[in-house]
This record gives structure tokens, C-alpha cells and sequence, in this order.
């Protein structure tokens, strides 16, 4: 956590016309200089200093390291973690800046130095935005980013006019990715949020006994070349990360529900796991952040999710993971080559889960790989990704939320198969106990038992598969969730998509 200075108050009105940000730093460290402010006007200076440097301060509390290839300073993969109490404060000062216009002097400045110091501002408070999913401001700051781009290159023949226009085309990709739009009734576009609320997560069973162990760590990993992206951030690194973050509510009452327990008993965690964003890093620096990850208490579980092509990148054998079986591991892989970790070795006997995708889609799946992974897109909206795969593009609200509803139904039975299965591997029941991994399995076998009966996915190489192997006919082959699917899609009206010769007669 940020542990900072209590911010002052500032102003309701701007600073003086006269001000500029190089000004303001030399008046500020000059001894003495301080005088040479008229008294009415010298709060507004002292908040504004301390305005601009802790903005500063706070974003780079979320820096790792310095992989910046680009203008946009610091980009996404320099973050060290999307911890939310650095990325609230963030929020907060830029915001601040914003509201009040302190860079409204600059555009009056014949110094290109100054703008793109400005659009630098807008280009870091952007990626503060994605990582706390508040959509409906990144729209904004886009608008706002472009007329400033425009104004930029229009005044100023500089070098970087089209690295400027390469960062708007970038976050204006990034934000269109979603291959389903969620529709109001007068046709604007619905926000929706994919983190852990509180409805989300299916509950546990009273007297249901589960492991004990909590998510605590996460490295988020990414390597792929042809995938949208804002900065060193990807589709799929995105959605993993809103995968791992709570909804922001008071969950004291959370659990209480009769007949429904949520180990009461549990001891105090973190809100959200702690996450390293790390894209295309060298072996050495991933080694460095997994190495710190291992330090870990008891009863505490690390996270790798592996993005893009492995065999061609050579970043992380499966080998490479041996040392660290020795405390709990849950690996997810979204990779072309995915099959390299199905035969995963568990040398310590802790428990261990390696969720791997499909090696191949089927062609006669609209290609969009551009737009992200479809089987992470299952671990993070589950209803968007089989509505895509049901050839779905848009959706009315009232008939989203309807199937939002149904699917928490079809979870929480998803869930009753895993705990009441006879042969699962009890690795899965040790990570069930944790929310955010229980939201995961269940999604993940929603995942495979779609693609089973979708008529399209007919190769065994189209397929999500795992280490350890699930019971087939009890999870994914399960007809009670044949049944649940079917109903899904003839509430969607695409129950011709599916194959129904797989139900049992009730």
C-alpha cells in the first residue's frame, strides 16, 4: 500500500495565466523566491507543486522496470503492480489536474517541450483508467487526447508527430476489442464491468469442505505480436487483470446468505491478489519476479498466466516452473502451444493446476485474434465469449443482464459437479476455497463443455484441456450442464449452433 501525506485542498479557481510548469518548479527551489508570490496566490502555488509531485511520486510507486520503448512514459508494462489503493491515488491527482485546467496555459506556449509534457499527462492518466476499468473516462481522455494531438501537429513540425498518432490508434483499438457491444435502448453503448462482485463468485456449500488457501500473487505474461494493445498492455494481459480485481463494494454483509457459508474462519487477506504486469520480458526479469513471488506465507497461492506463443518465443519451459512447486502454483496458458505444460510435473506433491487453451480454432470461426484470446475471453466474460462464438455481435441490456443471471445459475451447478465429484483431483478442491480461482475452474469448464457441443469445434485440438485431468463425464461432459447450456442458447435464440444428441432424456 501508499502509505502518503494527507493532500491539501486545493483552490476552486486555476493558477494565474502567468504560471508555467517550469516557472512554478523555479520559483518553488529557489531560497528566498518565495516572496516574489503575491500572498493571495502562493496556497494555490505550494498545492499545485505538491499536486504535480505526487502524481508523479504515486505513478512511479507502480513502476518495475524500465522497458519504455515508446513516448508514452511510464507505459503499462513499467507497472510494477495494479495494486488499487496506488492507482486510486493516481486516479485522484490526475483527475485533479484535469478538473482545474492546470495545463490549460500550456497550448498558449510556442514550446512543443510543453505539449508533449501534456500529452504525456493524458497518456499515463489513460492507462491509470484501463487498469481500474472506468471506461466511461478513457473515452473521454481519448477525445480530449486526439483534439490535443491534432492541435500539436498542426502548430509544431516535430519528429513525433506519428508516434502521437500511433498511441491514439492504439487506445482506440484497445478500448473497441470486446467482439459483443451491450446495447441501452436508445443504442449507446453499455460499460460493463468483468471483476469478482458480489454476486459473482458461485458460494460454497454449507459443510462443503474446501482447501484453505488464498491467492496472493499474480504475474500476468505477455508475448503476443499481433495483438491489440495500449502501450506494453494487451487485450488479453487486460482482461486477465480485470479478472483478478474485485468489484469496489462494502462486502461486510457478503456470505451471510442462510444455508451458504464462506470460511468464516479464514484469516484476513488482501482485497485484490497483488499482480506483476509484465510484457515480453527478458528470462532473467521474469525469473527476478517469480523469485519474488515465492516468498510468500503459508497457505498462500501464485498465479502465472502465460499470453502468446511459447514454442517461438522460448520464454518459460515447463521446466523452468519445477522450483516452484514447491509451494501452491496455478498456471493458466493461452498459447498455440498450450500442450507442453498438459503433462506437468509435480515434484513436491503441493497442489498444483495448469488450465491450458485450445492449440487451434476452428477456421470457420470468424478470426479475431487481433482482439484477444477467446479461451481467456471465457476466463473473463464468459457470456461475451459464447455469445461470440454463437455469432452474436450486440444485445439489448434487459436480455444481457437475463442471461448474466442464468449464467451465475449454471455456476453455481458447475461448482456442485466439482465438489460432489468422486474422482476429481483433489488439487482442484484445494484451490476452491479462493474466490477468484473458484470463479476461474468454473468458468473454465463453462468454457470446455461449450466448445464440446458447439457444431464447429469439432478437433480434439479445439478443445481447453488441464493438468490434472478433470473427470469428463462429471464436469465437462456433464449432461445436467449440456442441459444448462442449451437452455442458454434458446434463450439467445442460437440453439442451433450446439449439438443436442449429447443430452440424456430427463
Amino acid at each position: 500500500s501508499c502509505h502518503c501525506a494527507q493532500a491539501p485542498t486545493f483552490p476552486a479557481s486555476p493558477l494565474p495565466s502567468w504560471v508555467t510548469e517550469f516557472a512554478l518548479k523555479e520559483i518553488m527551489s529557489s531560497g528566498g523566491a518565495e516572496d516574489d508570490i503575491p500572498q493571495g496566490e502562493r496556497k494555490t502555488v505550494t498545492d499545485f507543486c505538491y499536486l504535480l509531485d505526487k502524481s508523479k511520486q504515486l505513478f512511479n510507486g507502480l513502476r518495475a522496470f524500465d522497458v519504455l520503448h515508446t513516448l508514452v512514459v511510464p507505459a503499462a508494462a513499467s507497472l510494477r503492480t495494479s495494486e488499487t489503493s496506488y492507482l486510486n491515488e493516481a486516479f485522484s491527482f490526475y483527475s485533479a489536474i484535469r478538473q482545474r485546467s492546470y495545463y490549460s496555459q500550456v497550448n498558449k506556449e510556442d514550446r512543443p517541450e510543453l505539449v508533449v509534457k501534456k500529452l504525456r499527462y493524458y497518456a499515463r492518466f489513460i492507462v491509470v483508467c484501463l487498469l481500474l476499468n472506468k471506461m466511461d473516462v478513457v473515452k473521454d481522455l481519448v477525445k480530449e487526447l486526439s483534439d490535443e494531438i491534432e492541435d500539436y501537429t498542426h502548430r509544431f513540425n516535430t519528429e513525433d508527430q506519428v508516434e502521437w498518432n500511433l498511441v491514439l490508434q492504439e487506445v482506440a483499438a484497445f478500448i473497441e476489442a470486446d467482439p459483443v457491444m451491450v446495447l441501452n435502448d436508445d443504442n449507446t453503448i453499455v460499460i460493463t464491468s468483468n471483476r469478482l462482485a458480489e454476486t459473482g463468485a458461485p458460494l460454497l456449500e454449507q459443510g462443503m469442505i474446501v482447501g484453505q488457501l488464498s491467492l496472493a500473487d499474480a504475474l500476468i505474461i505477455g508475448n503476443c505480436n499481433n495483438q491489440v494493445k495500449f502501450s506494453e498492455l494487451t487485450v488479453d494481459m487486460f482482461r486477465m487483470l480485470q479478472a483478478l480485481e474485485r468489484e469496489p463494494m462494502n462486502l461486510a454483509s457478503q456470505m451471510n446468505k442462510p444455508g451458504m457459508q464462506e470460511s468464516a474462519d479464514k484469516p484476513t487477506r488482501r482485497e485484490n491478489p497483488h499482480k506483476y504486469l509484465l510484457y515480453k520480458p527478458t528470462f532473467s526479469q521474469l525469473y527476478t519476479f517469480l523469485a519474488a513471488s515465492f516468498k510468500l506465507p503459508a497457505n498462500s497461492v501464485l498465479l502465472i498466466y502465460l499470453e502468446g506463443t511459447i514454442k517461438e518465443c522460448s520464454l518459460l519451459h515447463p521446466g523452468d516452473l519445477y522450483p516452484f512447486t514447491r509451494k501452491p502454483l496455478f498456471i493458466i496458458v493461452d498459447s498455440s502451444n498450450s500442450v507442453a505444460y498438459k503433462n506437468f510435473t509435480n515434484l513436491f506433491g503441493q497442489p498444483l493446476v495448469c488450465l491450458l487453451s485450445p492449440t487451434a480454432y476452428p477456421k470457420a470461426l470468424q478470426d479475431q485474434s487481433q482482439r484477444g484470446s477467446l479461451f481467456t475471453l471465457f476466463l473473463n466474460n464468459p457470456l461475451m465469449a459464447f455469445l461470440f462464438v454463437s455469432g452474436l455481435s450486440s444485445m439489448r441490456r434487459g436480455l444481457w443482464e437475463k442471461c448474466q443471471e442464468y449464467l451465475r445459475k449454471i455456476n453455481r451447478d458447475i461448482a456442485q459437479l466439482l465438489t460432489h465429484s468422486r474422482s476429481i483431483d483433489q488439487a482442484f478442491l484445494q484451490f476452491f476455497g479462493d474466490e477468484f480461482l473458484r470463479l476461474l475452474l468454473t468458468r473454465f469448464i463453462f468454457c470446455s463443455a461449450t466448445m464440446r457441443m458447439h457444431k464447429i469445434f469439432r478437433e480434439t485440438r479445439n478443445y481447453p484441456e488441464s493438468y490434472p485431468q478433470l473427470p469428463r463425464d462429471e464436469t465437462v461432459e456433464n449432461p445436467h450442464l449440456q442441459k444448462h447450456i442449451l437452455e442458454l442458447a434458446s434463450i439467445l435464440d442460437v440453439r442451433n449452433v450446439f449439438f443436442e444428441n449429447t443430452i440424456d432424456d430427463y
